[in-house]
C-alpha cells in the first residue's frame, strides 16, 4: 500500500516550506498553474488543487489581474516559536494518527491539534513523508529489541516478532507506513533489523538479511488490517465477532449447498470462532521459524 501523498499535496508543502522559511513572503506571487505544470510535470488539475489546499490553509489568496499571492497573516515569524519544538510536532502527530489513524492525519489537521497555524508546522517538517519517518523512529525508539535479548536464535526471532505485533497492535496505522521496497531510513527501525540479523548470523549476510526482512514483512503483512479493522468497528460499530454472527446465517446457506466441504467441516469444529489475526500472526511466525530451523540447527 503506498502511502505516499498525492503530488498536489506534495506540491502544496513544498511552496508552504518556501512561504515558511521566507523565500516567498505576504503579497509575493506564488507559482501559477501554468508554472506549477512546467515545473512538476503534473496536469493543471493538479497544479489547480495544489493551489486551492495552499488557500485552505489560508497561505494565499487571489488578487484578480495579479494572480496567486501570499496572504498577508501567512508572513513567517522572525524566530521560531520556542514551544513548537520539533519533537512536539511529532509526538502530537503520533497521538492524532493513534486516534484517527493515517487517514485524519494531516498538516491542516496537526496544525489545529498543536494550536498554530499551518505554516508553522512546515518550519519543522517538509512534508507528510518526512513526518512519516520521524513518527516511525519514534515510536520504534520506544520500542527498542530486547536487551539482553534471550536465548537461542529462534527465541530472539519470536521475542523481536512479538515485539512489532504488540507495537502494531497499540498503533495501527505504523504498519499502513511501512514498506520493504523503499525501506524506511530510520535508524531506530533499521536497530529492529540489525538485531534480527545477529540473530539469525548463521545464515550469513546475504541470508540473515533476507530472513529478517522476510519475518519482519510477516508481521507487517498480518497487521495491515488491525486499521481497517478498527475503522470498520468504529463506523459499524461492530466487532468482528459480532458482525460475523448477524451475518452467520448468510455463511451458512452458502455451506449449505456442499460446494465447500472443507470450510463446512473448518466452521464446524470446535474453537473455529476464536480464529483471529493474532491466530493468523503466531500460526504464520512458527510456519516460519520452522522453514528456517534446518538453515540454521
Amino acid at each position: 500500500m503506498d502511502l505516499a501523498e498525492p503530488p498536489y499535496a506534495r506540491i502544496a508543502a513544498r511552496i508552504a516550506r518556501r512561504i515558511a522559511d521566507g523565500d516567498l513572503r505576504a503579497g509575493d506571487r506564488v507559482p501559477s498553474t501554468r508554472q506549477i505544470t512546467a515545473e512538476y510535470g503534473v496536469a493543471m488539475a493538479t497544479a489547480s488543487k495544489a493551489l486551492a489546499a495552499l488557500r485552505a490553509d489560508g497561505l494565499v489568496r487571489p488578487v484578480p489581474g495579479i494572480g496567486t499571492v501570499v496572504a498577508d497573516r501567512a508572513r513567517p515569524p522572525r524566530r521560531p516559536d520556542p514551544a513548537l519544538a520539533a519533537d512536539r510536532v511529532v509526538r502530537t502527530a503520533v497521538a492524532v494518527a493513534d486516534r484517527e489513524g493515517l487517514g485524519g492525519l494531516t498538516m491542516r489537521r496537526l496544525a489545529a491539534e498543536l494550536g498554530v497555524a499551518t505554516m508553522s508546522v512546515y518550519r519543522h517538517v517538509t512534508d507528510k513523508d518526512e513526518l512519516l519517518l520521524l513518527m516511525m523512529d519514534a515510536v520504534m525508539a520506544e520500542n527498542p529489541p530486547p536487551d539482553p535479548p534471550p536465548a537461542g536464535w529462534r527465541a530472539q526471532a519470536e521475542a523481536i516478532a512479538r515485539l512489532q505485533w504488540a507495537l502494531y497492535r497499540r498503533r495501527p496505522w505504523l504498519a499502513q507506513s511501512m514498506s520493504f521496497t523503499r525501506p524506511v531510513l530510520a535508524p531506530h527501525a533499521m536497530a529492529h533489523t540489525e538485531w534480527t540479523m545477529r540473530a539469525l548470523a548463521g545464515l550469513g549476510p546475504a541470508g540473515a538479511f533476507t530472513a529478517a526482512v522476510t519475518l519482519a514483512n510477516h508481521v507487517r503483512g498480518t497487521a495491515v488490517n488491525l486499521e481497517t479493522e478498527a475503522q470498520a468497528e468504529q463506523d459499524t460499530g461492530l466487532t468482528d465477532d459480532q458482525w460475523l454472527r448477524e451475518r452467520m446465517h448468510v455463511l451458512q446457506s452458502v455451506l449449505s449447498t456442499g460446494r465447500f466441504p472443507h470450510m463446512s467441516a473448518y466452521v464446524g469444529a470446535p474453537g473455529s470462532a476464536d480464529f483471529s489475526l493474532d491466530t493468523l500472526f503466531e500460526f504464520g511466525l512458527q510456519r516460519l521459524l520452522d522453514g528456517l530451523a534446518p538453515l540454521l540447527d
